[in-house]
């Protein structure tokens, strides 16, 4: 199977070569625990791939997104400015929406269809991060959000892409975790205390990729000034 960098070299041998192409994995963990920073460093190294890149922000503004990934040494505003890049402002609009509320307009113009989303990616995009797919998935039901997120899924394959879909793990819970059977693949990140060396530690985990040889072992990850060091495990059992 054909793959696309995550853009993290350790995470890229556990998959063997990366996310598969054309397929949906999705991401989730706690505020802090790292999810938005695995989006940009997808995006950054398919940007210098020379990839279509695009980000649909439901959380942060475009400043916040090329702020966030300079520190870690990840320069996207040359590609936004070529128009390789495209950070769809969803955050902001939804902001806007909700101000406009207070003084008198209706409530029905926040309420956005997960599948909808498909409407935002332009033409000819190869890489995309929706970050954070969470938002969109608390208000409405079980049996719904299950069929949204299938017609997701079957929208951005047929549309070419290589997606990576970000959610809170307290969206995911709420949700019964169902966008998991959705997805080809899921990625946990956890905050844990180390109890040996008495501090918290950030662990990453793979329970599901199909088609990839992954452990079943949780592995320890730092986030640094050069971006996301991902400590190496052994194993390894076939995802089904």
């Amino acid at each position: 199977m054909e793959r696309v960098s995550t853009g993290i070299g350790e995470l890229d041998r556990k998959l063997i070569g990366g996310y598969p192409v054309n397929k949906v994995t999705l991401i989730t963990g706690i505020a802090g625990s790292g999810k938005t920073i695995f989006g940009i460093h997808f995006i950054y190294k398919n940007c210098l791939e020379g990839k279509k890149c695009m980000i649909i922000a439901t959380e942060e503004t475009p400043e916040d997104i090329l702020y966030q990934a300079s520190l870690l040494g990840r320069d996207l505003k040359p590609f936004l400015e070529s128009g390789q890049l495209i950070i769809e402002k969803v955050f902001e609009n939804r902001s806007q929406m909700i101000g406009q509320t207070r003084y008198g307009f209706k409530p029905e113009s926040l309420d956005i269809e997960i599948p909808s989303l498909i409407e935002l990616i332009q033409e000819g995009t190869e890489c995309l991060v929706i970050d954070n797919i969470g938002t969109f998935a608390l208000k409405i039901s079980i049996k719904k959000l299950r069929d949204q997120f299938d017609a997701l899924n079957y929208l951005v394959r047929k549309r070419g892409c290589t997606a990576l879909l970000i959610m809170d793990e307290s969206a995911h819970n709420i949700t019964h975790q169902l966008a998991e059977y959705s997805v080809y693949g899921t990625i946990r990140l956890l905050v844990r205390e180390n109890s040996y060396l008495g501090k918290m530690e950030r662990y990453l985990s793979i329970p599901k990729m199909r088609s990839t040889p992954i452990s079943p072992e949780m592995s320890i990850f730092e986030i640094t000034s050069e971006g996301i060091k991902i400590h190496e495990s052994g194993g390894g059992n076939l995802a089904e």
